[in-house]
């Protein structure tokens, strides 16, 4: 997939206010500071699309992009540490469960995990809670660039371990750099494959 366009369309605390849900739409969320924005842009050819910071909590809302004109991109608020009050994270977090659960348009959800640490017990609880929900993802490790091989390939395997414990079949798993474009094919090519799923079968 080319990326021709990618607009930024609003910011909503409210998933009922997101646009008309009649384009197949990919969240992507992560523990604060997993390198979410930039990921973001560099699958969109854009650095400043998504707004970076180095600060936890810099995503506040559910942020609509259209892409290609065909497809909506949604950054979504990390989950974790962030320094704000309880009341507030308690909102981001109904913010986002409610998103997941009612936007009838979302074909899949990117959870971001940083490569460069083992399984972390906040990831793994966000993981199994979509899929005691029934929401479809992928995971997606950042920051590859920062990490060996080996390593990278050994917290692969780790959170594969884990998972297993739990899950008859593991979900699709894609190593990513924002800073190399690793994974930035990949990653494309299997959005670019719901897409036409779901093309096919809206014309039906």
């Amino acid at each position: 997939m080319i990326i021709k366009t990618a607009i930024y369309l609003q910011s909503e605390a409210d998933w009922r206010k997101c646009p008309a849900p009649n384009l197949p739409e990919y969240a992507f969320i992560g523990r604060s500071n997993v390198g979410k924005s930039s990921l973001i842009n560099m699958l969109v050819n854009n650095k400043s699309l998504a707004k970076t910071s180095s600060k936890p909590g810099k995503t506040q809302t559910i942020n609509h992009f259209l892409i290609n004109k065909n497809w909506y991109l949604v950054d979504l608020p990390g989950y974790g540490f962030a320094k704000t009050s309880k009341t507030n994270r308690e909102k981001w977090q109904k913010m986002i469960s409610d998103y997941l659960m009612f936007r009838e348009n979302l074909q899949l959800v990117f959870v971001l995990v940083d490569a460069r640490l083992e399984p972390q017990q906040i990831d793994i609880a966000f993981i199994n809670n979509l899929g005691e929900k029934g929401i479809p993802f992928a995971i997606i490790f950042t920051k590859t660039d920062k990490n060996s091989t080996s390593k990278t390939m050994s917290n692969v395997q780790k959170m594969k371990n884990v998972l297993a414990e739990s899950w008859e079949e593991l979900p699709s798993m894609l190593k990513s750099s924002a800073v190399s474009g690793t994974g930035k094919e990949e990653i494309l090519c299997f959005i670019e494959e719901i897409n036409d799923q779901y093309h096919s079968n809206t014309a039906l």
